[in-house]
């Protein structure tokens, strides 16, 4: 196990950068706000809103995977990474086969992903298209010869998204409770994305706590002979149950994802949503949202006020407890209520709460 601790310095550069011009821009945030993002520096000590990465083995993220850190001024000089603009500022979300076995509740649940991620980017608007099954897409498809589980080939889904991308995309993110693989050779992947097209593809599959069991539902219980064009074997193929815990997982999938689509690149100075993950533990140990690096970096492509996106993803989170709330002693809860699983969100509420009174002058 490592920590990886930067120095003062480095963060300072990291976030506010030595160039005059950059350094003028950060002097445009309230004194408040600056107060808020400085916290970074003191990260890991008692009190910080804010923490250091820590590797537990080498099989995770950063040391399988070197990469150049971004900083801001990397970040903000970068002239392929694409901004919204006004006739390209809404992100599409694209639902791929069967979300649950109850088509209300499997609106619900998309709708509050399509909610969650309109407070995460917070200025732009997110919409839902009409979902789509695995037939309409056309895509390649196969059965998993280790975990015997059905799979979608990512390539063809972005080929499908690309022809359905709206004309005022900012991006299209196509989601699926399917199992996904990038071609033969590889296993599986839990996402694929085209940054230069605005394109990107993800699977929540195997955030479900039994996949990695023999036990687990969606194992083919006979085999199947796969035969192009026949895609009956997706009816009634098994999704998994809509928890807190997957809630959160699909939250924090869709928002790093999308964040790459902004030209943010995996993060490597704080604990932070935009750190890579290799594998469900390590995704696990991220938080929900950004580190100030990052942060900084959304800011300025959105033009958000930061304390108003806090209240945005507080008030999401507060909403489901609130509904929960009110079911509590009822005789019943009715199938048909949908009440919105936060539970696992009470962390992140608190740590916004902690935010919001610093960044207002109440910390």
């Amino acid at each position: 196990m490592k920590v990886i601790q930067h120095s003062i310095e480095t963060l300072q550069k990291a976030l506010i950068s030595n160039s005059t011009e950059l350094t003028k821009l950060y002097n445009n945030y309230t004194e408040q706000e600056r107060r808020f993002l400085e916290d970074s520096f003191k990260a890991g000590q008692p009190g910080s809103l804010f923490q250091n990465i820590t590797v537990h083995s080498e099989s995770d993220w950063i040391p399988a995977h070197p990469e150049e850190p971004q900083d801001f001024e990397i970040f903000y000089r970068d002239e392929y990474r694409k901004t919204p603009n006004a006739s390209h500022n809404t992100i599409y979300i694209q639902t791929i086969g069967s979300f649950g076995d109850a088509g209300a509740q499997t609106e619900q649940y998309v709708e509050w992903l399509r909610d969650y991620c309109q407070a995460f980017f917070h200025g732009l608007t997110v919409k839902l298209l009409p979902a789509v099954t695995v037939e309409e897409t056309g895509c390649s498809y196969r059965i998993n010869s280790n975990s015997h589980n059905l799979q979608i080939l990512t390539g063809d889904l972005l080929r499908f998204l690309g022809n359905r991308k709206p004309r005022d995309a900012f991006c299209i993110v196509g989601i699926t409770m399917i199992d996904l693989y990038p071609k033969d050779s590889w296993n599986f992947v839990f996402g694929q994305a085209s940054l230069s097209n605005g394109m990107g593809v993800f699977s929540f599959a195997r955030y479900d706590d039994s996949f990695y069991s023999r036990s687990y539902a969606g194992r083919l219980k006979k085999p199947l002979r796969v035969k192009k064009g026949d895609y009956s074997v997706f009816d009634g193929y098994y999704t998994p149950p809509i928890s807190s815990t997957l809630l959160l997982r699909s939250c924090k999938t869709m928002t790093h994802e999308i964040g790459h689509m902004f030209g943010i690149r995996h993060c490597q100075w704080l604990n932070c949503v935009m750190q890579g993950s290799n594998h469900l533990e390590e995704s696990d140990r991220r938080p929900l949202d950004l580190c100030p690096v990052c942060l900084r970096k959304l800011q300025v492509a959105i033009g958000f006020k930061i304390a108003d996106r806090y209240k945005a993803l507080l008030h999401w989170i507060e909403d489901g407890q609130s509904e929960m709330s009110r079911t509590e002693g009822a005789a019943f809860h009715s199938a048909s209520s949908f009440i919105k699983p936060t539970q696992d969100f009470q962390f992140s509420k608190e740590w916004l709460q902690r935010c919001l009174s610093m960044i207002e002058g109440h910390y």
